[in-house]
C-alpha cells in the first residue's frame, strides 16, 4: 500500500516533494495501512488534505486502501503474477506509465518508461526501455528494477551535474525547463556498442 501510495503521489510531481512530504503524509494516513485507512477514512483525508493538498491523489490513495482491504494476501498475490498490468490499472490515478512504476516498486520485472529512460534507450539505439534495461540486466546479472533506478538515479544528476562535453541526448532539459547546457551541446556520439556499458560513464563537473 505505501508504494501505491508513493506512486499515486509522484505522478506528475518532483520526487524530491513527495520524498519531504512522505513521512509527515504516512503518520497522517495511518501508515499505509488499508484497513485503518478504511476504518478512518474521513479523518485520514482531512488530514492528508492538511499537508498534501491534491484532493484526486488523496482520494485516490483512499480508494485504493478500500480496494485492497477487500482482497486478501493470496488475492492480491494472484492478481498481481496473472496479469499485473490490468490488475494495476484498474487502480485509481494508475495509468499506462504509473502502472510500471509501481510494477516495478512491487518488484515484479519491468521498467518504467519515463522520459529520463526513454532519452537513454533513444540516444543508445535501443528500440524501447525495456530492451534497454533487459540487456544490461543480463549483462549484469541484476534485476530489471536495479537497472531502472540506477539509470534514472545516473540521468537526473548528469543532468545537473555535466559540465563537459557529452551526449545531449543524455540531458533531460525538463529537469530545470531550459535547454542542456551548451557546454556539453556537441552532436550524438555513436550508440552504446551491444558488449559493453562504457556509454554510462558520467562526467562530472
Amino acid at each position: 500500500m505505501r508504494e501505491a501510495a508513493w506512486v499515486v503521489l509522484s505522478a506528475g510531481m518532483n520526487e524530491s516533494v513527495v520524498r519531504r512530504l512522505f513521512g509527515r503524509l504516512n503518520d497522517a494516513m495511518c501508515a499505509f495501512d488499508p484497513a485503518a485507512l478504511s476504518r478512518n477514512r474521513e479523518h485520514a483525508r482531512i488530514a492528508a488534505l492538511a499537508i498534501f493538498a491534491h484532493e484526486k491523489k488523496i482520494t485516490a490513495i483512499l480508494d485504493i486502501a478500500a480496494m485492497v482491504s477487500r482482497i486478501d494476501r493470496s488475492g492480491l498475490h494472484a492478481a498481481l503474477m496473472d496479469d499485473p498490468e490490468l490488475f494495476l490499472r484498474s487502480l485509481p490515478y494508475i495509468g499506462p506509465i504509473t502502472w510500471r512504476h509501481l510494477a516495478k516498486n512491487l518488484g515484479l520485472p519491468v521498467a518504467k518508461p519515463d522520459r529520463h529512460l526513454a532519452r537513454l534507450a533513444s540516444a543508445t539505439a535501443r528500440e524501447s526501455v525495456d530492451g534497454l534495461c533487459n540487456e544490461i540486466a543480463g549483462w549484469l546479472g541484476e534485476p530489471v528494477a536495479v537497472v531502472d533506478v540506477v539509470l534514472w538515479r545516473w540521468s537526473v544528476l548528469h543532468a545537473r551535474e555535466c559540465r563537459r562535453p557529452c551526449n545531449p541526448a543524455f540531458h533531460t532539459a525538463a529537469l530545470s525547463g531550459d535547454s542542456p547546457d551548451s557546454a556539453c551541446a556537441k552532436p550524438p556520439g555513436p550508440a552504446l556498442p551491444s558488449n559493453t556499458t562504457g556509454g554510462f560513464s558520467c562526467h562530472r563537473g
